[in-house]
């Protein structure tokens, strides 16, 4: 595995970050009934998990928890998502994914969104690379990192612990 030179997010870290982007995602959201969690499938969905447990922990906000299936080798491909159009139609809401690497995930999702008429919509990553391909930013964001090219990272999320790594 990857060695303790390579954590760029510890647990500990990644917990605090996941409760500022929750309370920035609460200040943002602080007038709305509700707000709309859309994590994208796999570690987008489980941090979007995180970020919606947190908001019920510090806000009266009715918090809807979505997941949002995108096949991220092939994103042209239809997205689906575990709420009906009408859950989320005129409502506010925020997708959420782990890293923004190049951007190709988070404007498919942007572009799936945009076809609903939403009330409000930002974006929300842990970490933020600096790599992007299309034009694509994370209005709430973790941490950023300007890394090569060649290096990747890796959000490994478990029951007790999260950890972001430089590979």
């Amino acid at each position: 595995m990857t060695t303790s030179a390579n954590i760029i997010l510890d647990t500990t870290q990644v917990e605090q970050k996941i409760k500022r982007i929750s309370y920035q995602i609460y200040e943002t959201f602080s007038s709305e009934k509700e707000v709309i969690i859309a994590g994208i499938v796999g570690n987008g969905y489980i941090f979007a998990e995180k970020v919606v447990n947190t908001l019920k922990e510090i806000s009266n906000l009715n918090v809807v928890l979505c997941k949002v299936n995108i096949n991220k080798k092939k994103p042209l491909e239809a997205i689906t998502t575990s709420l009906e159009i009408e859950a989320y139609k005129n409502k506010s809401l925020v997708l959420v994914d782990d890293v923004l690497n190049s951007g190709t995930t988070l404007i498919y999702g942007v572009k799936h969104f945009l076809n609903v008429p939403l009330k409000k919509f930002k974006t929300a990553v842990l970490v933020n690379r600096n790599h992007k391909k299309y034009p694509v930013k994370a209005d709430f964001k973790g941490i950023s990192l300007s890394t090569s090219i060649k290096e990747h990272i890796q959000v490994e999320f478990s029951k007790d612990s999260a950890v972001a790594y430089l590979v």
